[in-house]
């Protein structure tokens, strides 16, 4: 039998699933590691605790399986991708803590780009919106802010990755310095069109080319993982985004076919082929999981706060003490009760992108009770999400191709089965939950499976695609489009100045 390892370096945990050639999962091991929010709108990791918890959940799974590192074909890596870190090529120490996506430091640096106009042409290059989500204007924050790294950068000392390059630095002790399309892709500063790096974009950010990792596609034998970090070395045979990764592992290969990740945000990815298509409704263009070396792409959207609003309702309102424990609240009331939740902590992503957007729970009465916020809060996630598959399926059309005719789930929400069938009745499409939900680890696994020979090809991986079970929508379409304009409503109020 031949065995995947995938390593899924995720926001606020680190696992590592090993995987047999069907795709089944033979052990997982997984450990969640600090969040640090120096000031409101930042958000920080220690990169060095990213590592060392990654490595110990691969350690760990391999022990699970009864696996020797002898007995893995490959691994994959996927990631949390637009979280930037920086360090010394000398000692491989990091230079600051790592900038996480979430973080919003860098908007007055974009706030200066937009104003000079240079929108549109960021757009045409990288297919993304100018916005502090996005690596390379964190990576200029750093350049200008940590003391003396922008010298030492000039002169060639530091690099800078995504988590998968720092992974893939640290995993083959400094041989490897590369990245992906697909993270690449979310850098501000990558031309998905040439599948470049972009001259033009890095002297607008003022980013020194020697900073930037090598760029291959997503399955690719990038080196060797160490023999002293597992056993034995390990191929790094496959590497991409973590919702690249997620679209791959749904086998969304062809265009028209959309997934949706609920993790601690939620996105969703609409496969267009080998076509770059623009959006004219506030979504990005983005590059897919590349099997080949030839252009694939995706155009997505993101929402910033997902499963974290549970979080939130857990250590913020301690309304539970486990996450669990939601459903259970949620369901102890027919419905919300005119309760609408916008969490809209950090700004507002895709369709809207309103950085300046906060928090608001509107509709509350006297009988408003903490299981309507509950409900509200886990039908947050459902309303932002139906929001971005409205605008993936106008740019379809506009683009002449069919609309979304079902949405494949991922990510640790989607086994919450009231969330899935409100998102059924709010789309009025199909809803399907695959035999295996961990497809972003999953996608990593097939990337390094296919490098290596394990897979011949996408059609193999196709055959492997389950589904779990499909929520059809019950809701009216009046009543759901009802319900809609009730969320834009109160997202409205957000944004008020």
């Amino acid at each position: 039998m031949t065995y995947l390892l995938a390593l899924d370096q995720g926001t606020s945990s680190s696992r590592s699933i090993v995987f047999d050639a069907t795709g089944r999962i033979l052990a997982m091991a997984q450990r969640e590691f600090r969040q640090i929010f120096p000031q409101p709108g930042w958000v920080e990791h220690d990169a060095d605790e990213i590592w060392d918890s990654q490595l110990a959940t691969a350690r760990e799974a391999l022990a699970k399986a009864g696996l020797q590192a002898q007995q893995i074909k490959a691994l994959g890596i996927t990631n949390q991708r637009e979280t930037t870190v920086l360090w010394n090529r000398k000692t491989g120490q990091p230079v600051h803590h790592a900038i996480v996506w979430q973080d919003r430091r860098a908007e007055p640096i974009c706030a200066e780009l937009r104003a000079q106009g240079l929108s549109g042409l960021v757009r045409e290059k990288t297919g993304l919106v100018i916005d502090a989500y996005f690596s390379g204007s964190k990576l200029k924050w750093l350049l200008d802010h940590v003391p003396g790294a922008r010298a030492q950068a000039e002169r060639g000392e530091l690099a800078f990755g995504t988590v998968d390059s720092w992974l893939m630095w640290r995993l083959s002790e400094g041989r490897i310095h590369a990245t992906d399309v697909s993270n690449a892709s979310r850098t501000l500063l990558f031309n998905v069109r040439s599948n470049a790096w972009d001259e033009e974009l890095l002297a607008l950010l003022q980013i020194p080319r020697a900073l930037l990792p090598e760029v291959h596609p997503s399955a690719h034998v990038y080196g060797q993982a160490a023999a002293r970090h597992l056993g034995a070395e390990i191929a790094i045979g496959g590497v991409a985004g973590d919702q690249q990764s997620a679209l791959f592992g749904q086998a969304c290969f062809k265009a028209g076919m959309a997934k949706n990740t609920y993790g601690t945000g939620c996105f969703m990815l609409m496969h267009t082929g080998e076509q770059f298509q623009s959006s004219a409704n506030g979504l990005i263009s983005t590059s897919a999981a590349q099997a080949s070396a030839r252009p694939e792409f995706a155009l997505e959207g993101s929402v910033f706060i997902g499963g974290a609003v549970v979080q939130w309702l857990r250590d913020g309102l301690h309304a539970f003490s486990n996450s669990q424990e939601v459903q259970g609240l949620a369901e102890s009331v027919p419905d919300a009760g005119g309760v609408m939740f916008v969490p809209a902590f950090t700004g507002l992503g895709a369709p809207y992108w309103q950085p300046q957007a906060r928090g608001a729970i509107v509709g509350l009465t006297r009988g408003s009770t903490m299981a309507h916020i509950a409900r509200a809060a886990l039908e947050s996630i459902a309303f932002q999400s139906a929001a971005l598959l409205q605008a993936m399926s106008s740019d379809a059309v506009a683009a002449g191709a069919a609309p979304v005719t079902e949405l494949r789930v991922d990510g640790g929400a989607c086994v919450n089965n009231l969330l899935m069938q409100f998102q059924a009745d709010l789309l009025g499409i199909p809803v399907l939950r695959p035999r295996v939900i961990e497809t972003t680890a999953l996608g990593a696994a097939y990337l390094a499976g296919l490098s290596t020979g394990v897979f011949k090809n996408l059609g193999d991986l196709e055959q492997h695609w389950r589904a779990e079970r499909v929520f059809h929508p019950t809701l009216s379409r009046e009543r759901a489009q009802g319900l809609m304009a009730d969320w834009e409503r109160a997202v409205r109020q957000t944004v008020t100045v």
